[in-house]
């Protein structure tokens, strides 16, 4: 009887020690590849499935990944760019051509378990100044034509992710909630439509990014510590932003005839790196207070029950467009090259821990940097620098940053060292006229990484890496002799 005791404590603390282990629904992850150096999709789908994510979100529909996905069970959401939103929008055909490669070819009995076409990706944003606002619902309704001509509409939806930005509340609270004046009429266009299709609404909710534009948002409402001062709101009580905004969609379409239509959160997550508000401690605890707050479904105080959510995101791009922010290539839970970068419990797995990425290939340890008899007056320097950042990734440098503590020579090794790595380790990527060296010991300091870039993947059989490392030489030895010349 004692041992009978004995055992039950032990369940219990484990079920305590695993918090959400038994009770997170389905965690869906954000899959993007605008990398240099993306992992193999083979070494991807393996750590989706052993970490237990049970769902993913791509941002197109590569073929690689989906060829991967294969038989796995995981639900798919591939997404249309909002550069083909034209295209489809004017041609039903195109739209056809579109499913038929896209999804068509990727179903069946050991094919893509492909549910949702994302037709375009937050296309009303107001940075774009309306540049997708008629071409998004007409393309949404091209590709619903061509799914249910297709025979696939029971299983695949369409969607249309939005920013947060498409609401608004002017009473500061969730009850004030409406879609924003200027693209109301397009957005209740979009909402009933997929009403009437039985699709969801997607929506991307972004607290670090209210802290990031507004110097004077108060951070512990971006967190789910329960230490910030709470906005009562018809007698709910909202003590972090996620709540609040989400009861902000809510109840916009609760006050435009959709009380019940399901919501898909399509990105929400925290960066790492790239603005002293970035990093993994505060990651860390976004995240994971994330991941418990939506443990047991309790849902929020507009709308019970479990959240249907896409982490934003799996891996880090170093590729993605910087304009919103140097943080725009930090997002990752996991690094480029498949490390978890901090302690993080989804609650879908036993070990209640991130799992790597397994079998990562490496080019040979070695890096660029400044050599020790340059001057950091030599006219070349600042050139080299900027050029190097310009073709690489130097948004690791700066106030608040991981690389924020290398004095001016550690800063110019990273630079060499993000275009080396970037360009293969070709040799000819380590010729800054008299400033740079390669070496084998890694310069890496405190939480300041100097990458160590893994083997390239190229799609398709037949391109070898040697083939386009021969080309890369020419033209990293044609670039470095102009370099010289300027």
């Amino acid at each position: 009887m004692g041992y009978l005791v004995l055992l039950v404590c032990v369940l219990v603390v484990l079920s305590m020690s695993i918090g959400s282990f038994v009770v997170v629904d389905g965690i869906g992850a954000n899959w993007g590849t605008q990398a240099s150096h993306q992992l193999p999709p083979d070494k991807v789908v393996r750590m989706l499935r052993e970490n237990g994510i049970q769902k993913v979100k791509l941002f197109d529909a590569d073929y690689g990944a989906l060829r991967a996905l294969r038989n796995t069970g995981i639900e798919i959401m591939v997404g249309i760019p909002n550069e083909m939103l034209a295209t489809l929008a004017s041609s039903p055909k195109a739209a056809e051509k579109w499913v038929s490669k896209n999804v068509t070819a990727h179903l069946g009995g050991n094919g893509a378990n492909i549910r949702y076409v994302a037709v375009g990706n937050e296309p009303f944003l107001e940075t774009y100044n309306g540049s997708f606002l008629q071409t998004t619902f007409p393309a949404l309704r091209n590709i619903q034509i061509a799914l249910t001509k297709a025979g696939h509409s029971s299983q695949v939806k369409v969607t249309c992710p939005s920013n947060a930005d498409v609401y608004e509340s002017l009473t500061s609270n969730p009850s004030g909630g409406n879609f924003r004046a200027a693209i109301q009429n397009y957005m209740l266009q979009i909402v009933k439509f997929l009403n009437d299709n039985g699709a969801p609404f997607t929506v991307n909710i972004y607290p670090f990014i209210s802290l990031y534009t507004d110097s004077n948002f108060p951070i512990e409402y971006a967190f789910f510590d329960g230490n910030s001062s709470p906005i009562i709101d018809n007698g709910a009580s909202y003590n972090n932003m996620f709540d609040a905004n989400y009861d902000t969609l809510v109840w916009a379409l609760k006050k435009n005839g959709f009380p019940d239509m399901p919501i898909i959160v399509g990105e929400v997550g925290w960066p790492t790196d790239g603005d002293r508000n970035a990093n993994s401690m505060l990651a860390q605890r976004f995240n994971q207070g994330f991941m418990s707050h939506i443990a047991g479904g309790k849902g929020t105080p507009m709308r019970n029950g479990p959240i249907d959510v896409y982490m934003f995101s799996l891996i880090d791009e170093d590729e993605k467009s910087i304009q919103p922010g140097n943080f725009e290539r930090h997002w990752g839970i996991f690094t480029y090259d498949g490390l978890p970068k901090y302690a993080l419990n989804l609650g879908t797995t036993n070990s209640g821990v991130l799992v790597p990425a397994r079998n990562v290939q490496y080019l040979e340890r070695k890096w660029c940097v400044m050599k020790p008899s340059a001057s950091l007056d030599d006219p070349q320097v600042a050139q080299s620098v900027s050029y190097a950042c310009g073709l690489a990734d130097c948004t690791s440098l700066g106030y608040g940053t991981s690389c924020g503590s290398l004095d001016e020579r550690g800063n110019v090794s990273y630079a060499f060292n993000s275009y080396y790595q970037k360009n293969n380790q070709l040799d000819t990527a380590c010729k800054f006229p008299g400033l740079s060296m390669t070496t084998k010991t890694d310069p890496s300091v405190g939480s300041c990484r100097f990458g160590l870039m893994i083997q390239p993947y190229y799609a398709g059989a037949g391109r070898t890496f040697g083939c386009i490392q021969k080309r890369w030489s020419f033209l990293s030895a044609a670039i470095v002799i102009l370099l010289t010349i300027l």
